[in-house]
């Protein structure tokens, strides 16, 4: 029987494969024990709907693929899925009143091909309301707890994903990052997560917050463990209009970030002791500004040190419209929120009020019902810029400066840098409750995560310290220019093989 959490006995994903196709271990049995697991580690609410009989039935069936020598790369892993993908069997809700009995008569695209490549899914993990949030306190099930501190938050939206692979009770798990909500709890959990470029990863079956934003992605304990869960998940989906089919023909080859993975690997190892030798690390100088914590500061510094150590050079740049992003973000995202979530009106699907006189009553008592304060707060928001005589003040303004933020970091990279780092979160975990008054605060903690969404480029969180009042993980950003996940992981893999912040596991610092 496995022991538990499961990172104390299968440190990586490959480490638990050799185990299962060696046979010392079921995928039955691994199951089993991470359901109990979860079970016993209730009082984090990372998990909103668990189904043994359907885990279990998945776990038989990578045992027979394993048995049988199918070629199922993840055969018997166990993973989560972030309750914003649509599954066929647990119930899909977005942590929402409004969809919280609803189950898909479909998976996703990323569950589905998860599920081919032999995954077993032990369940659907807690999140912000509709993804909406930063540090998954509006889901209507209540707050997933950081399992380093359970009076902190773990962040979010993604924070039950995050919080599960924290504490041990899966390999890796899906989220979606639309401003950072794969990049922020992962840095708030001391795991590792990466938003590959958007139109990567297919959104088909994404309950969707704002399409040209969100973007789904891996959480893990350490960058290999990302690569083997992002290389299924990615590649053209003909029902996703938003997917990417890549006009370099090598490029859309089965394979391709774990090819570019292999050769930035390669070309490290040929470097002996300093295997990244040229890098030129970009660090912008708006990243360090009044609103970072000097913790924070001082951990990226060292970790930008480590990299130094390893061949790499430093280059100051600017990201001079990095302050706007905000701004720019909270008028896009909204008014799409505004679009996509018109479907729920409690005339086909989600919630429909009790009590109402005629169907305009009906649809705006179901709304309101349905909908919590944050999501309430950015449909509105969201209404408000799209409206008449002022969609060109708000809302075409802020697409204009989208462009001027995505072509700043066009620039760093053909003229200055090969990758950007920072910090992920101004400071370390806060605890919860603490913006309950101040909404906006959580919008200001994605300033330096949101230009990234907005450019649609590729970035990752890995741990790279702790805080010093609160002892809590702090991790470092390092963002890719367009398809360069396979090159972002080598790097990031390199730094992990020279530091052991990924290694640190809660109680432990």
């Amino acid at each position: 029987m496995a022991k538990l959490p499961l990172h104390t006995e299968f440190p990586s994903i490959q480490a638990l494969r050799e185990a299962l196709q060696a046979r010392r271990v079921s995928a039955t049995e691994v199951a089993q024990s991470a359901l109990d697991s979860i079970q016993s580690h209730a009082h984090l609410n990372a998990f909103l709907h668990v189904d043994a009989d359907l885990s279990l039935a998945q776990a038989r069936a990578a045992d027979h693929a394993i048995a049988s020598g199918a070629d199922a790369p993840l055969a018997g892993i166990p993973i989560g899925h972030k309750d914003v993908f649509v599954t066929q069997g647990w119930r899909s809700t977005a942590a929402s009143r409004m969809l919280q009995d609803y189950v898909s008569p479909f998976d996703a695209t990323v569950v589905s091909r998860l599920l081919e490549a032999g995954a077993v899914s032990l369940g659907k993990l807690n999140c912000d309301e509709f993804a909406m949030g930063s540090g998954n306190e509006t889901s209507i099930y209540g707050p997933v707890r950081n399992p380093w501190d359970h009076s902190a938050v773990p962040g979010g939206s993604s924070g039950g994903s995050a919080a599960a692979v924290a504490a041990g009770l899966l390999m890796a798990a899906t989220g979606t990052d639309t401003g950072g909500s794969i990049r922020q709890p992962a840095a708030l959990c001391g795991i590792s997560g990466i938003k590959p470029t958007y139109g990567t990863v297919s959104r088909l079956g994404m309950i969707a917050y704002g399409s040209s934003l969100d973007q789904a992605g891996p959480i893990a304990r350490h960058a290999r463990d990302l690569l083997e869960v992002l290389e299924p998940m990615s590649g053209f989906d003909p029902l996703d209009s938003t997917s990417l089919e890549y006009c370099d023909t090598e490029a859309n080859k089965p394979g391709r970030i774990r090819g570019r993975y292999n050769a930035a690997i390669a070309k490290q190892q040929k470097s002996g002791s300093r295997p990244l030798e040229g890098l030129r690390i970009g660090v912008p100088r708006e990243f360090f500004d009044e609103a970072l914590t000097p913790d924070v500061a001082q951990a990226v510094e060292k970790a930008l040190q480590v990299f130094e150590s390893l061949g790499a050079v430093r280059v100051e740049i600017s990201l001079p419209r990095t302050e706007l992003s905000i701004p720019a973000y909270y008028v896009i995202a909204p008014a799409e929120a505004s679009s996509n979530l018109s479907r729920y009106d409690g005339v086909r699907f989600g919630h429909r009020t009790d009590s109402y006189t005629d169907l305009e009553d009906m649809t705006s008592r179901s709304r309101f019902e349905g909908f919590g304060p944050e999501v309430r707060r950015r449909v509105l928001a969201g209404t408000y810029v799209l409206c008449h005589g002022y969609y060109d003040a708000y809302y075409l303004q802020a697409q204009r400066v989208r462009r001027m933020i995505a072509d700043d970091f066009r620039t760093a990279f053909a003229e200055h840098c090969d990758v950007i780092m920072g910090p992920v979160t101004p400071s370390v975990a806060k605890s919860i409750g603490d913006n309950r008054e101040d909404p906006i605060a959580d919008w200001l903690s994605d300033i330096y995560t949101l230009g990234v969404s907005l450019a649609g480029l590729p970035a990752m969180s890995v741990p790279c310290g702790f805080g010093v009042e609160r002892p809590l993980p702090i991790g470092l950003q390092i963002i890719g220019n367009y398809f360069a996940e396979g090159e972002l992981l080598a790097v990031a893999d390199c730094y992990q093989q020279a530091t052991d912040w990924h290694q640190r596991t809660p109680g432990q610092q």
